[in-house]
């Protein structure tokens, strides 16, 4: 073994460019998953997030047909299964999920058919495995303009929403009472999620992607008592998850020459390894206690 494969970061990391486009577009995902899943999480969506993801592995297998930016695809689905999930009026969570579920079937029904066209249209060689598992050090250079101005919009937006999605998210009848426009909050809410998730996916892949979205949130509700420090906790545990997946995935063709371990494997295994670290330093204290002592910690008057 050399000397450069012994250091932390091997050689050529930071000026490889597939690496720093990984970064980027990783960091940036990361980033927007991490404050968009809080709420997700706190307002009892996660499966949402989920079928938001899985959705959008149609448009990145269209894109892949068609031979056109793979990020529009995957925002494409997404937001068009996220209008659609929003335009059924129900706040029971059962009925709800109901709804989601037939998107999520309609969605992955139209994904089954465009890999199999991928598949066998023999142009689009590993277009499958890419969709559903990413490979970050293929996300080609031309997306990262696109990737940066959806990143953007999503935390401004974000931004713009947060008191009203707080206190829709902690007391919904309240929130009503008070003025705010509920249902707009939700749509809006549901739009970046699926911004979120788009990023997600066309980084970590379209199955993985939720593991982003969600495990951050978690991790941060279990260790946070402010929505806010919860919001800052998750960003960086995913952005710091991303990174360091990356730099695992590029010293691993190291490890085993010639064959190196996916991003993605990385990425969900740091993720995992912290929830449970927070899980066994927390003894017992659940998510869902995590996001209910916020709930009551906060004071609605704040918001």
């Amino acid at each position: 073994m050399d000397f450069s494969s012994a250091m932390i970061f091997a050689a050529g990391f930071f000026t490889n460019e597939p690496v720093l486009t990984a970064l980027m577009v990783g960091g940036g995902a990361a980033l927007v998953s991490g404050v968009v899943g809080v709420f997700t999480v706190m307002r009892g969506q996660s499966f949402a997030g989920h079928a938001l993801a899985d959705v959008s592995s149609a448009g990145g297998a269209a894109s892949f047909l068609l031979g056109i930016n793979p990020l529009l695809g995957f925002l494409f689905m997404a937001l068009l299964a996220a209008g659609g999930m929003e335009m059924v009026d129900v706040r029971r969570t059962r009925e709800r999920d109901l709804v989601t579920g037939v998107v999520l079937g309609a969605g992955l029904g139209l994904a089954a058919l465009l890999l199999y066209m991928d598949v066998t249209s023999g142009s689009t060689t590993g277009a499958a495995i890419t969709i559903m598992f990413g490979s970050m050090f293929a996300i080609p250079a031309s997306i990262v303009p696109l990737a940066l101005v959806v990143g953007a919009g999503a935390l401004v937006t974000m931004g713009m929403i947060y008191r009203p999605l707080l206190l829709s998210s902690l007391d919904p009848d309240l929130a009503a009472v008070r003025g705010v426009q509920t249902r707009l909050i939700g749509l809006l809410h549901l739009l970046v999620l699926a911004l979120a998730v788009s990023l997600s996916a066309i980084t970590v892949g379209a199955i993985l992607s939720t593991a982003l979205l969600i495990g951050p949130a978690a991790i941060a509700l279990r260790l946070a008592k402010r929505p806010a420090w919860a919001v800052l906790i998750a960003a960086l545990t995913g952005v710091g998850a991303t990174w360091g997946g990356i730099l695992l995935a590029y010293d691993s063709y190291y490890w085993t020459p010639g064959h190196g371990w996916p991003v993605s494997f990385f990425v969900v295994t740091l993720i995992f390894v912290m929830y449970v670290a927070t899980g066994c330093a927390g003894r017992g204290r659940e998510t869902g206690s995590g996001a209910r002592a916020l709930i009551r910690d906060q004071r609605l008057d704040e918001v």
